[in-house]
Order: C-alpha cells, then sequence, then structure tokens
C-alpha cells in the first residue's frame, strides 16, 4: 500500500462492509493468498489448498508445470507428529483443455501413512499419481514416496538429496511428478493486513514490509507435463486444484472409519478469490461448487468488497461497480492475453503459446510481463501487490502503487521441477530466539 496513510477504525471498517452488504472483515478475509480461508475448511488443514501455480516451466518451456499446496504455516519443528498428506483425502490437480471449464485431464494423488519408530511419526509417506480422463476413467501412472520432512541433520541428513531421489517419472520420462514438504513460496505482511488492512510506516509497493510465511512450511503435490500431451484448444488451458473426502467419517478409539461417496472439501484455482471477493456466509459454500457455477457469485466481481474498503480507508476513488475488468481477470480471462470462453468460471487460465521470460518481473502483466498472474500463476508473482493494485483499477486506468512492502519469498527458488525451495529445518527453528 502507499506510503503514509492513517489507520483507521475498526468501526469505520465495520461501516464499510454493511454498507456492502457483506459479513464484516476477518480472519480468512482479507488480502492474502488461500490460507484458511473458509470457517470449515480451516478446521481440516491437511484438506486446505493454500495455492496452486501453473506457468511453462523455465528449464524445460517445452512444458508445463502445475503445483498445488495444502496444510498452511506448517512449523518444520512439529513433531512428534509431523505435518502429512491425508490418507483419507483425494488431491486432485484438474485441467480444461477445451474452454468449457471442466477438467478434460485430472491427475490425482492419494497417500498412505506409515508407522514411525519409537515415539515418532514416519512423514515419508508411499502414494499413487492417477491420471483421470474427462469420462472419469482413473490409471495410474506413478508410485512413490514422499521425502521426509525436514527434521533435522540427525533424522534427514542430506535432505537436498532426499528430494531429488522421490522426483518421479512417467509416460516413458516425459512427464514428472512430486509430493512432499516445501519451504511455502507464498509471501505477503499478513500480519499488517489481517489487522483491518493496515499499512506499516515507510511500507508499500517498494518493501518494507514482514513476510509472515517466513520460516514456514506448506506441503506440495504437482506435476510437470508436456505441453502438446494437453492439446489444449488455441494453446490455452483452465487449471484448479480440489481436495475429496468421504461422506462420512466415523471417529473410534483404534481410529477413523470413512464411507460413503467421495465429495468435495476444498477448492482453489486464482488466489484471493475465496478470501476477498466471496462473502464469509459463502465461503463453505463455494468450496463444494465447481468453477463453472460460478455465475452465482458474479455480483461480488462486479461490485467487490476490497474497491469499497480502498475508498473508505484511503480515500483513492477507486471505481466500485461494473468491474468488468475483474470480471475478465478472474472468470473469462483478458482479451487478446488468455481468454478462452464465454462462460463465467473461476480457473487460473494460462496461454501456454506465450514464450517464457527471461527477466521476469513479479507484477507481471502489470509490469508488462505476459509470462505472471493473471496468465497463469509463477512462483515469483507477487500476488498480493497484483490483486490490490487490481482491485484499485489498475486495468481501467487508475494507476495506485498499492503493496504490502513484501516483494518475494525468503527463499532462493530451485532451478529445477519442482521449484519450490527446500522446507526449513526443524531442528534449526529459524523462528526462534
Amino acid at each position: 500500500m502507499s506510503r503514509g496513510i492513517a489507520a483507521v477504525s475498526v468501526g469505520a471498517l465495520l461501516a464499510v462492509a454493511a454498507a456492502v452488504g457483506a459479513a464484516t472483515l476477518g480472519p480468512g478475509d482479507g488480502t492474502a493468498s488461500s490460507h484458511r480461508e473458509a470457517p470449515l475448511i480451516a478446521e481440516d488443514p491437511s484438506a486446505d489448498l493454500t495455492d496452486i501455480y501453473a506457468f511453462r516451466s523455465p528449464d524445460k518451456p517445452g512444458t508445463v508445470t502445475i503445483l498445488a499446496n495444502v496444510i498452511p504455516a506448517e512449523d518444520p519443528a512439529a513433531g512428534p507428529n509431523w505435518y502429512t498428506f491425508s490418507p483419507n483425502a483425494r488431491y486432485n490437480l484438474k485441467v480444461d483443455t477445451n474452454g468449457d471449464a471442466r477438467p478434460d485431464v485430472t491427475y490425482r494423488f492419494q497417500f498412505r501413512t506409515k508407522t514411525g519408530p519409537f515415539f515418532l511419526g514416519d512423514t515419508a509417506q508411499p502414494f499413487t499419481v492417477s491420471r483421470v480422463t474427462r469420462a472419469g476413467k482413473a490409471t495410474v501412472v506413478a508410485r512413490g514416496t514422499t521425502p521426509p520432512n525436514n527434521i533435522g541433520p540427525r533424522s534427514t541428513p542430506n535432505y537436498r538429496s532426499l528430494v531429488t531421489k522421490s522426483i518421479l517419472s512417467f509416460d516413458g520420462g516425459s512427464s514428472r511428478a512430486f509430493a512432499g514438504q516445501r519451504d511455502d513460496p507464498f509471501f505477503g505482511d499478513i500480519g499488517a493486513i489481517f489487522d483491518l488492512v493496515a499499512i506499516r510506516k515507510g511500507t508499500g509497493n517498494m518493501g518494507g514490509g514482514k513476510d509472515f510465511f517466513a520460516g514456514y512450511g506448506v506441503h506440495t503435490f504437482g506435476v510437470q507435463v508436456p505441453i502438446a500431451r494437453l492439446q489444449a484448444k488455441n494453446g490455452i488451458i483452465g487449471v484448479w486444484g480440489s481436495v475429496d473426502r468421504r461422506k462420512v467419517t466415523t471417529r473410534r478409539v483404534a481410529g477413523t472409519r470413512n464411507s460413503g461417496a467421495w465429495i468435495q472439501v476444498n477448492r482453489l484455482a486464482n488466489p484471493l478469490v475465496n478470501e476477498v471477493i466471496i462473502p464469509t456466509g459463502l465461503k463453505d459454500q463455494w468450496n463444494t461448487l465447481q468453477p463453472w457455477q460460478e455465475g452465482r457469485f458474479r455480483k461480488y466481481y462486479d461490485t467487490p468488497i476490497l474497491a469499497a474498503v480502498f475508498n473508505q480507508l484511503y480515500k483513492l476513488g477507486v471505481p466500485e461497480t461494473d468491474r468488468d475488468d475483474l470480471v475478465a481477470v478472474f472468470l473469462t480471462g483478458v482479451p487478446q492475453l488468455n481468454a478462452n470462453t464465454g462462460r463465467l468460471a473461476e480457473v487460473l487460465r494460462l496461454n501456454l503459446t506465450i514464450p517464457v521470460t527471461q527477466s521476469p518481473k513479479r507484477l507481471g502483466v502489470l509490469a508488462g510481463d505476459n509470462q505472471g498472474w493473471p496468465n497463469g500463476r509463477r512462483l515469483g508473482d507477487d500476488v498480493v501487490d497484483i490483486a490490490e493494485q487490481a482491485v484499485a483499477g489498475f486495468l481501467k486506468g487508475k494507476m495506485v502503487p498499492l503493496g504490502d512492502g513484501v516483494d518475494g519469498d525468503d527463499r532462493r527458488l530451485l532451478g529445477s521441477f519442482p521449484y519450490i525451495a527446500d522446507p526449513q529445518s526443524g531442528f534449526d527453528n529459524t523462528k526462534g530466539k
């Protein structure tokens, strides 16, 4: 956000929320990526998608990389029962290749959990990757085991090599898959944002913020597949993630029993949608619906809550109604960039014909770098700053230098798949004193 803006009262912000007919802003709302974004999923972190990424692979531009993260804010020193994928869930990466907002191919990950030695949990999980066709036929294409969590030098020495050995190849070696703990690549000053969209003195779009996610981890699952294999119409794909659980879970002394049909408990495509656009009272429902059902929420894109908040707090003159620019960013694709359907659908659209950017810019399309969000999403895209400037009206000619003062991750990205940095060691405990 811009410099020198004074703090405002709780009453002023609540008045804005009431004026636009939305629930009050609180934990789970605000300008942040999908970490604890809805009331029910916040109680189920192993099924809570935090971020989805889709981009042409920088070192292998003939392939596309799709990554998803779950389990917000993992503390690396979380023993004796460290964070793991749920063995009772299905983790899905869905790809629409013809613009109808329905999955033509799904890469599905399912995990098992082993009993650990002594009093310690075992974080190396066997898993399968299945490719599911549009008709619903599932074929296992890869089997492997996640690397263990980065516990410390005694438990997990030579951690980089453990990760390298866990990367799977399939489709004759042309495709790869990975699942395991990673550093959380999302970055943002969440402490300030959730304090009523506050701002730290001297911060803005030029740095100076505090990255809440520094030192925390997530669990990542993802694939890298040849672009040619997807056969995308007009070279554009739509990507989203989802997590399914059985309809009935019965908890017993000896464990749990799951039965009934699989149901979707979480979904995610573009960052910031369920947090910033969807009102609190509808967030849980939103998670159970499909991208092609997004038309029922269109009014929240046309008249975004956050635009009214910006005007009340900071007197920016942000357009509050008829936001066809935000409808394009989130629901139809941006003309001459990645528009591929006239149907409203909340998916992460990626134009695979655009060459890989040699010098990526963190503000993506807003900075003239068409490989960045909202054209897909790379790990280094500063989605908080991009979203704030987009909501303020950048695509309508309203240039407001908003930002949270955090411009990149605290860890250096890897040069090859899965690209996300190794998680920090629990033994190192970088957050401790």
